[in-house]
């Protein structure tokens, strides 16, 4: 007579919610979490307002979300959600490592911040160490935000003249658009250089983009 097989305790799966505004890519973590043992996948979302929707609904152990989300960006989805439930984990997975971005989205909450190109093991590796409660920070991006806690913040109204300057105004332009002198734009353009650690305006505009200080979609819409 054979003996059934000793079997230990079930585990409860870890469920996870995909959050990517491309179809493609979303298509692929759902196909690929979907086969992996212990895992999931309960849920998708295309935009950051379905996002929220979709947490309130399914209430996942792990969220998976892009920071760049049409609707709402996905610092904000971060902020939103963990405003109702403190204790939700997510992991940041995009195609952006500019510092301001870690950032924000760190500072919003996040658990942990992944590139696109990172490989299986690691995505798998790092919802299973989030869902325990821990941090996962690679060297590369630890290093960026490092140099960017050490930074000196900008005030909002030198945030707003680089906005303008990364449009590609004059300071005459930025004057009549914030409705200030013009060597008041001066004043907060020689502040926001020291700040930045560069020399000129073009070196400004290429910094705010590269590391995310201007997000790109607030210039795809004129300012009101």
């Amino acid at each position: 007579m054979t003996k059934e097989p000793i079997r230990g305790p079930m585990r409860v799966p870890i469920r996870v919610l995909v959050v990517e505004d491309h179809n493609v890519v979303r298509q692929g973590l759902v196909a690929l979490l979907k086969v992996v043992e212990g895992l999931e996948v309960v849920g998708e979302a295309a935009d950051g307002i379905e996002a929220v929707t979709q947490f309130r609904k399914q209430h996942p152990d792990v969220t998976l979300i892009d920071l760049r989300l049409p609707g709402m960006s996905g610092v904000d989805v971060i902020h939103r959600v963990r405003d109702e439930a403190p204790q939700a984990r997510f992991i940041v997975l995009t195609t952006y490592d500019g510092d301001e971005d870690i950032y924000r989205a760190l500072k919003a909450g996040a658990k942990a911040y992944l590139l696109k190109g990172m490989t299986s093991e690691d995505l798998i590796s790092t919802i299973r160490t989030v869902h325990e409660g821990k941090s996962h920070i690679p060297a590369a991006i630890a290093e960026k935000l490092a140099e960017r806690m050490g930074a000196e913040e900008l005030t909002p109204r030198e945030f707003d003249v680089l906005e303008q300057i990364v449009r590609g105004k004059s300071n005459k332009e930025i004057a009549s658009e914030l409705n200030v002198s013009e060597a008041t734009v001066k004043t907060h353009i020689n502040s926001l250089l020291g700040k930045l650690g560069v020399t000129d305006r073009t070196q400004a505009a290429t910094a705010a983009i590269q590391r995310g200080i201007v997000p790109l979609e607030s210039l795809r819409k004129p300012k009101a």
